[in-house]
């Protein structure tokens, strides 16, 4: 908590409403508590990448939220894995369903607190097994400030493969009615026998474009445990708030 409440202040109201000001999760690693409005849909068109010596490794497509309830969000990503590294290809991504229920939620001191648990289907053939995706995620908000994130376990199946630690915090600013930026640190252990986790350093902002559309972008380094080892992270979308 005390870490999620910490990353809130670093980085990022970002994503989640992407109609208003403040907000979290896309385009952070890291989430935010606050689900998706009642009645109201946020839909993302995203890539979001890693880049290796020119090449990329990551995924393209929609992220699907929607506020059935008050406190409750259900979302599912719908995404292609693109590969452009020996074999480049496209293919089917992996699907993601998740509902996020807020059940701390204090307006006068401005925190919240949010499980969201969330299931990765394969898709494709060859594209490994189901895994299940349990954190919980805390914020605060103070003026034009908000610090959020947490962190959690993912379960993995199938041979070889390991389950992980992720653990995440981010800060972010309203610069102005039309801007949020931020900055977050996210941390998440590898996957399998003998890969190794990573830490992401990245800079965010959304820019709200009209009362229902926004342009969400962040980027930055990541830094692979033990060899020092240097990559980036890119992630861009276009968001749909009704």
């Amino acid at each position: 908590m005390i870490l999620a409440k910490a990353v809130r202040v670093l980085t990022g109201i970002a994503a989640l409403a992407c109609g208003s000001a403040a907000g979290a999760g896309p385009p952070y690693i890291t989430d935010d508590p606050d689900p998706t409005e009642l009645g109201h849909w946020e839909i993302y068109n995203f890539a979001d990448f890693g880049v290796d010596q020119g090449n990329l490794l990551g995924s393209t497509g929609l992220d699907l939220n929607y506020g059935p309830l008050a406190g409750v969000q259900l979302t599912a990503t719908l995404p292609l894995a693109i590969d452009t590294r020996s074999r480049p290809h496209v293919a089917s991504g992996e699907v993601e369903l998740g509902l996020k229920y807020r059940f701390v939620h204090d307006a006068t001191s401005g925190v919240s607190i949010a499980i969201f648990p969330r299931v990765f289907l394969p898709t494709g053939p060859g594209g490994g097994r189901a895994s299940l995706l349990l954190p919980v995620w805390a914020g605060i908000e103070r003026g034009k400030w908000t610090l959020f994130g947490g962190g959690g376990y993912r379960l993995r199946s199938g041979r070889g493969a390991r389950n992980s630690a992720i653990a995440a915090i981010a800060l972010t600013r309203a610069v102005s009615q039309r801007l949020v930026a931020g900055m977050e640190i996210a941390h998440e252990g590898g996957d399998s026998a003998g890969v190794r986790g990573t830490t992401t350093i990245d800079a965010g902002s959304i820019v709200t474009l009209s009362k229902h559309w926004s342009l969400l972008l962040s980027g930055g380094p990541v830094r692979e445990d033990g060899s020092g080892r240097l990559t980036a992270h890119l992630y861009a979308a276009l968001g749909l708030n009704f």
